[in-house]
């Protein structure tokens, strides 16, 4: 009796201890961070930077999984509902938090079915417009679409986007109404942009800056609340004409819920060292990006924020889709 009672104590005990092991001993088979895009965009180039030096750090191959498609529903979807045991991540973007907003039917919660890791960067966004607009920074511009309303039009990469999100909170903070003129693509908005048949567009400065020092294009200020690391001498959209404007397209680390807080927090504190790298800052500013690291607690709280931000944008714009 007393033999098969501490059989039982034993196994309890071992039992109780799995999960703690198993979390001690993390990882012990290689990761996976699953991109919502195609190879060879900044997001897929910087996540595999990030996991060749992340799989350095843990001992274990780090994988860069391509899963682009579905305004980046389909990754997000299926790291949702992956095995929250830190092995399947997701470069989660902006459109993580916009997508519940504009389309009818979305299969995941970003709030209550991620993780948060870190807030890993921001895509460098500007505020641009055709040599033609008679505005050399944000007040300008303002005044010129007051006086001209029902005139000037603004090209996105595609309705619901972030870029057609930023104009559109704009739109509503200036009391301005540039008319929406939707892209497949940031290139044929640019190009349609360069050839003055728009007149006004938000853009990553990745994919701007050529066209900006070539003088094609006059960019005014960057979107989010703070300056540029990328571009430290353009003011932001708040400080040169719009006071209270802040947007912030970002790329950061979630893991499905309930993943072991251990597990989060051993990836956070690696991810954190890596991008204090001077290697890692330069290749970030070369791609259009700014570092942010953020610990889990105040990604997660910066999630809550931005959810909250675009749906009352989406819901006041009427931008819905299916």
């Amino acid at each position: 009796m007393m033999k098969r009672l501490l059989a039982g104590v034993a196994l309890a005990c071992i039992g109780a201890s799995g999960p703690a092991l198993a979390q001690d001993n993390y990882p012990n088979r290689p990761v996976r961070i699953v991109v919502p895009f195609s190879p060879g965009g900044a997001t897929d180039i910087m996540s595999r930077l990030l996991a060749e030096k992340l799989g350095a750090r843990l001992g274990q191959p780090v994988i860069v999984e391509n899963k682009p498609g579905g305004g980046t529903m389909i990754a997000s979807d299926y790291v949702s509902r992956a095995e929250p045991d830190g092995y399947t991540l997701l470069m989660a973007a902006s459109s993580l938090g916009i997508a519940p907003s504009i389309y009818a039917k979305v299969n995941y919660d970003p709030i209550k079915d991620f993780t948060p890791v870190s807030q890993v960067a921001s895509v460098v966004h500007v505020l641009e417009v055709h040599p033609s607009v008679p505005a050399k920074n944000v007040g300008e511009l303002i005044a010129y679409l007051k006086a001209n309303p029902g005139k000037v039009s603004y090209g996105s990469v595609g309705t619901g986007s972030s870029t057609h999100l930023e104009a559109e909170l704009f739109n509503s903070m200036a009391g301005v109404q540039m008319a929406h003129i939707p892209y497949k693509g940031s290139a044929p908005a640019l190009n349609d942009l360069v050839a003055g048949r728009l007149q006004v567009m938000f853009d990553a400065w990745a994919s701007s800056g050529p066209f900006v020092k070539d003088g094609k294009l006059r960019v005014l200020a960057v979107t989010t609340a703070q300056p540029s690391a990328s571009v430290p001498d353009l003011p932001t959209v708040a400080a040169s004409g719009l006071p209270g404007y802040s947007a912030m397209p970002w790329l950061g680390l979630v893991a499905p819920a309930r993943t072991p807080q251990p597990v989060v927090d051993k990836l956070y504190k690696n991810l954190a060292q890596i991008l204090e790298q001077p290697d890692v800052k330069a290749q970030f500013v070369g791609l259009g990006l700014d570092i942010i690291g953020s610990d889990p607690k105040a990604f997660g709280e910066f999630i809550r924020q931005d959810v909250a931000t675009w749906a009352k944008v989406a819901r006041e714009s009427n931008i819905r889709l299916e």
